[in-house]
């Protein structure tokens, strides 16, 4: 009798294992073509430590779900992983006491090859148009999938880059478009983190591209940097910059732990969602989506794999809630802490100044760069105030300046203008900075007003050389 139970037993494991293959099989024969994916970290400098440790940490994700090196595309700066204010010499975390997430990460697109056109050649399979680098590109066919992830600085209508010209949302968008055209992708996903990230797609990416965007923010807010010194959860005393940003980690780690094949892309937005407005109230940004929302039915599986490890997990149906009203009576987390991603510097800025041993040299070469970062704030303020009201009068000023469109109308009418006012205020007022480029809107809203080339060098030279 327990013969016969070894046996019934020994069977049924048998069948069950068949089962779990063959519904892996199943659903990877609804992926039939290639999977291509760019992770782009967007800044440089050991204060953006975050935006590096994000991509190396999705990097990984991507290994541990299959994907192979040579259709994976990565654009760093690498200046952090060795860099003398890294505590852990030659490793990224990317959460307190995480693991290293730097091992093994491609070298792309590093240095002053980390350039947007580089970035929009690549997308396109343009290797002509490539300046240094690895020369890998998206070299997709009709039936590949595409996954882009950035990470970065933003305003309203751009994205950085550590080197050369900033990422304008025409730009992009048109590039998106040359790569439908061309059929050369069944369908694709994008993930923006970035400060106004939603302004990137509003309006301007249609339903008909194939392409399915999701964004940290919208296109009028910021987004947040996460697991930063002195906000819990903080990470170990000896790291004196945030180690991630909330949007990314929040997609990052439900992809870790989850059966990508069995969730959507829809319900990691639910998660995400809820994890980035709700677990941080006080700190919140809205994640958005735009484009193809049908795509968003589709497994996360069809895009960056899943790690085998993770086949049996069941996730509960509350996991995938994205009604915030729902959550925040029973959030018992709100006391954790985020930075604006425009204000991470200062935070970096304060957090040195304060630990810094009273008299010592380090002390007083971090005061002087904090006040120098508040005196710069200051000018660029006054600069941008003083400009408006010389073209639209002193009344005027809060409107340009505050003024949003409504949601599904792009930021600016006339991206050209906007370019050529950001020109002018650089070639005048001196470039604007991270934080000074929150201002982009009120020169989008300027452009939208009318403002021409001669007027805005004439106040630009009033407000700024006298």
């Amino acid at each position: 009798m327990n013969h016969f139970i070894l046996i019934a037993s020994l069977l049924l494991l048998f069948l069950l294992n068949n089962f779990v293959v063959e519904a892996r099989q199943i659903a990877k024969s609804t992926t039939t073509g290639t999977r291509w994916v760019v992770l782009v970290a967007g800044s440089n400098y050991y204060e953006n430590y975050r935006h590096q440790a994000d991509v190396c940490h999705a990097y990984q994700i991507l290994k541990n779900g299959g994907l192979k090196d040579e259709n994976i595309i990565v654009f760093m700066y690498d200046d952090i992983a060795f860099n003398v204010q890294n505590p852990r010499p030659g490793i990224i975390i990317n959460k307190p006491y995480g693991p290293d997430v730097y091992n093994g990460v491609p070298k792309d697109y590093t240095g002053e090859n980390c350039t947007a056109n580089n970035f929009l050649a690549v997308i396109l399979g343009n290797r002509t148009a490539l300046t240094g680098g690895s020369g890998k590109v998206v070299n997709s066919g009709p039936n590949d999938y595409i996954f882009i992830y950035y990470a970065d600085h933003g305003s309203a209508g751009m994205v950085t880059m550590p080197t050369g010209d900033d990422l304008y949302a025409k730009d992009l968008i048109e590039v998106l478009k040359k790569k439908h055209e061309a059929k050369s992708y069944k369908s694709m996903v994008f993930y923006l983190e970035a400060c106004e990230s939603g302004s990137m797609f509003d309006g301007l990416l249609t339903e008909d591209m194939n392409i399915y965007a999701v964004t940290a923010s919208t296109p009028a807010e910021s987004s947040y940097a996460m697991y930063c010194p002195g906000h819990y959860p903080s990470p170990e005393d000896d790291f004196e910059t945030c180690l991630g940003d909330l949007f990314s980690i929040s997609w990052i780690e439900d992809s870790e732990k989850h059966d990508l094949q069995k969730e959507t892309l829809q319900q990691q937005h639910g998660v995400v969602r809820r994890r980035t407005l709700v677990d941080y109230l006080d700190f919140s940004s809205h994640v958005m989506q735009y484009g193809n929302k049908e795509l968003s039915k589709e497994p996360i599986f069809s895009y960056i794999g899943t790690n085998p490890d993770n086949d049996n997990f069941t996730m509960k149906a509350e996991e995938f809630s994205s009604n915030p009203s729902a959550e925040i009576a029973h959030s018992s987390r709100l006391t954790r802490g985020a930075v604006s991603q425009r204000d991470a510097q200062l935070h970096y800025l304060w957090h040195r100044f304060n630990r810094s041993a009273d008299g010592s040299s380090e002390k007083i070469e971090a005061q002087k760069q904090l006040q120098n970062e508040i005196l710069s704030r200051q000018q660029v303020d006054q600069n941008i105030h003083q400009i408006i009201a010389l073209v639209f009068g002193e009344e005027n000023v809060s409107k340009m300046i505050e003024s949003i469109r409504p949601a599904g109308q792009p930021l600016v009418d006339d991206w050209d203008c906007l370019k050529m006012l950001v020109r002018i205020y650089g070639e005048i007022c001196g470039s604007l900075s991270i934080y000074g480029k929150k201002y982009t809107r009120a020169m989008a809203n300027m452009c939208n007003a009318g403002i021409n080339e001669k007027q805005m060098t004439l106040a630009s030279n009033q407000a700024c050389l006298k």
